[in-house]
């Protein structure tokens, strides 16, 4: 009888008050990461004086490389807050 209640254990109990874990965390860091290295790849390309039109603003980095990159982040921050460990 015994060895049939040692296999029934139940998981351990996380703290109640408590509804991210440790994962959660460092997923939500991640995340947030993510979401600053995004805006700063988006920064720059502008030119000193009005005058002048820099078309460095149009690049592959700040038009879809770095949008791509904050949405992911948002997503990853979303999962990361859903996520039940």
């Amino acid at each position: 009888m015994k060895k049939e209640q040692s296999k029934k254990t139940e998981p351990a109990q996380e703290d109640p008050r408590m509804p991210l874990t440790r994962r959660n965390y460092i997923l939500l860091a991640i995340g947030f990461a993510v979401i600053l290295l995004g805006f700063v790849l988006m920064t720059g390309g502008g030119s000193d004086s009005p005058d002048e039109f820099n078309y460095a603003m149009f690049s592959w980095r700040r038009i879809t490389l770095a949008p791509i990159l904050v949405v992911g982040g948002f997503v990853l921050e979303i999962y990361a807050i859903l996520k039940r460990y």
